[in-house]
């Protein structure tokens, strides 16, 4: 197999986020975007004591791409205005189509509120084709059993979206994406096919990781690749985490203000209005 070559090397930037602190290595002042991924946010690890959300993402709009939520640590729980509920446990992972529009909220679980502990996730935005922006809002709440595991005991990957080994991930997704959630001990290994036309990046969750048998990377950095090779090698030099991500450039114009992402700036004018007008649903608080 021939490896594809590192484009870019983005560290986890910290910004802030309400009353906390993020790690962001997507979007940066180098790269805005990996087509068709826009942003990807690191939240913990966060050590819990009840009663404090170190989270507690109140009531937001969205229209035009799709929220997705991996919770590694920890406990949360989603509700939004077109009815859907959902608790998450460590290892499930919540995929929201927005579409047309959803306001929703997400914060820690009462049950681990009450409890503590550490709380960690990452939060990735994927864009919408044009044809896909005012579909129907959609809720997926997958859980950690119901995610197909491939690998071996050192080297362990979770099938989240896509194909990979024969396995297919249970996510439901709008464009041609790969997903995969990699655990490895020191000294496992792993090599990932790339189809030729996707874009891909990796994200180091916890650890260090020697990329291609070459250059070693270390946790909450993001790895973009060129469009230049077959597929990637990691090998953990360290107990690690990665977060794996390819997909197919979708080549649309992006406009993005806060939480909308259209094609052009009238509509990203019309998702304001629209939302203050209740269009995207009505939102209960709890």
């Amino acid at each position: 197999m021939k490896y594809r070559s590192v484009a870019a090397i983005l560290p986890g930037e910290p910004i802030e986020m309400g009353s906390t602190i993020v790690k962001q290595p997507l979007p940066t002042v180098r790269v805005e975007r990996i087509d068709p991924f826009l942003l990807l946010h690191h939240f913990g690890p966060y050590e819990v004591t009840p009663p404090f959300d170190p989270l507690d993402v109140g009531p937001h709009p969205h229209r035009g791409f799709e929220p997705v939520t991996f919770l590694y640590q920890g406990g949360l729980r989603h509700k939004d205005s077109r009815g859907n509920e959902g608790t998450l446990k460590g290892g499930d992972v919540q995929w929201m189509t927005a579409g047309r529009g959803i306001i929703h909220s997400e914060r820690a679980s009462r049950d681990f509120l009450e409890q503590g502990g550490t709380l960690e996730g990452i939060q990735l935005w994927i864009n919408l084709p044009q044809k896909d922006k005012m579909a129907q809002p959609a809720y997926q709440n997958i859980k950690a059993e119901d995610i197909p595991v491939a690998g071996s005991e050192r080297s362990k990957v979770r099938v989240v979206a896509g194909n990979y080994q024969g396995l297919k991930g249970p996510v439901r997704t709008h464009t041609e994406l790969l997903v995969l959630q990699i655990s490895m001990s020191e000294g496992g290994f792993v090599q990932l096919p790339v189809p030729e036309t996707h874009n891909a990046m990796v994200y180091i969750v916890n650890g260090t990781v020697q990329l291609n048998d070459n250059w070693s990377y270390e946790k909450e950095h993001l790895l973009q690749f060129r469009q230049d090779g077959e597929g990637i090698a990691l090998r953990a030099e360290t107990n690690s985490e990665i977060l794996f991500l390819s997909g197919a450039p979708i080549n649309e114009p992006v406009a993005q203000w806060g939480p909308y992402v259209m094609n052009t700036q009238t509509e990203i004018m019309e998702a304001m209005r629209d939302y203050q007008m209740g269009k995207m649903g009505f939102y209960t608080e709890y």
